[in-house]
């Protein structure tokens, strides 16, 4: 960042940490997105439930979000179920926020809460009600991660209901918008989209969603710069592309173990994966185009894509080696990672621009 003069803030995420993982990246990190899906869906104690109920009584009757054409009638037992679901994990973020106060100082990081590994998408309400418990825990928050219809999987494009979608990120903005001005949340709280990455379906949506309401977004993609160093390697031949292959040997042979943590996240065939002694034979062309994110290629695969996505650790396993050969071929893996972000993420989501 210095070498490039780069004088604007930008932060270091620790992803999808808890209380038992957080300390390692204290030092180097200054925005966690504290991840609490271990505590939703168990509930909290009758007496939190029951003191939440009576903080909160703005919540039962007509609820009207400016923006959302249709006031929600809300009953006691409604407000009771979404706490008794979501309470406990929101009191665990509090813990995780407090423990990182305590670390960093006050004002020194950013927090987020993921509250998107769960079964079903939000209503509007429930948001509202879980903004309201993240309120009462005096979490600063400035972006939040909820569940949205349709699957994200790791890498390829969003796949569901693009109109769905579109509703419930509006809906999901305006309350937002609502929940700042009623619980004085930041003003600068926006919506977080996890494997963000490469949903090059909804970005319009996205973009002008976030246009209309004058609104921020936080739009995870790590894990495809990842697969931009492959492809950069795979372009530069030789040695390099013996590398990208002997990675999706190991990968292919450890698909298993390297599948099961994101399991909700991809969607594997595995009858149409290649077999490494057929990949060890493609020309570096080949192995770009069934790796890069160009649905219009006829050779790009999605589950080729996908294993190498969950596969970095294979290459995180090399250390030095890999490291060294992304290195000495910088220039061609510069040139893809950037293009990647920028030209296809980057400017859709932020410039409208194709």
């Amino acid at each position: 960042m210095r070498e490039l003069g780069w004088k604007h803030a930008y932060f270091l995420d620790a992803d999808h940490i808890n209380l038992k993982t957080v300390e390692r990246f204290l030092t180097p990190c200054d925005f966690f997105t504290m991840d609490v899906a271990d505590l939703i869906g168990k509930s909290a104690s009758a007496g939190e439930i029951d003191a939440f109920v009576i903080r909160h009584p703005e919540l039962i009757g007509t609820v009207s979000i400016p923006r959302i054409d249709t006031p929600f009638q809300i009953d006691e037992s409604f407000v009771r179920g979404v706490a008794a679901k979501f309470l406990a994990a929101v009191k665990d973020a509090g813990q995780i926020y407090r423990h990182l106060m305590e670390k960093k100082g006050e004002g020194n990081f950013v927090p987020e809460i993921s509250m998107d590994e769960t079964d079903t998408p939000q209503t509007p309400v429930e948001l509202l009600i879980i903004l309201a418990a993240i309120a009462d825990e005096k979490i600063p928050i400035q972006t939040i991660a909820p569940k949205f219809t349709g699957r994200f999987n790791k890498g390829v494009d969003y796949v569901g209901d693009v109109p769905q979608f579109t509703k419930e990120f509006r809906d999901d903005l305006a309350t937002i918008a609502f929940a700042i001005e009623r619980y004085g949340l930041p003003a600068n709280l926006k919506l977080s989209v996890h494997s963000g990455s490469d949903k090059f379906s909804i970005y319009a949506a996205i973009h002008d969603a976030v246009t209309e309401f004058n609104a921020g977004v936080h739009l995870k993609t790590a894990g495809t710069t990842w697969l931009e160093e492959l492809i950069g390697l795979a372009e530069a031949d030789g040695d390099a592309l013996a590398l990208a292959k002997e990675i999706y040997r190991e990968a292919y042979g450890h698909s298993e173990e390297l599948c099961v943590p994101y399991a909700s996240v991809i969607d594997i065939d595995a009858t149409k994966l290649p077999k490494p002694d057929e990949v060890d034979g493609w020309t570096s062309e080949q192995y770009v185009s069934a790796l890069r994110h160009e649905q219009s290629n006829p050779a790009f695969n999605q589950n080729f894509r996908q294993l190498l996505h969950v596969g970095f650790k294979v290459a995180a396993k090399m250390g030095d080696r890999y490291l060294k050969m992304l290195e000495a071929n910088e220039d061609v893996v510069a040139r893809n990672v950037t293009t990647n972000l920028f030209d296809r993420h980057i400017k859709p989501v932020f410039l409208g621009t194709k």
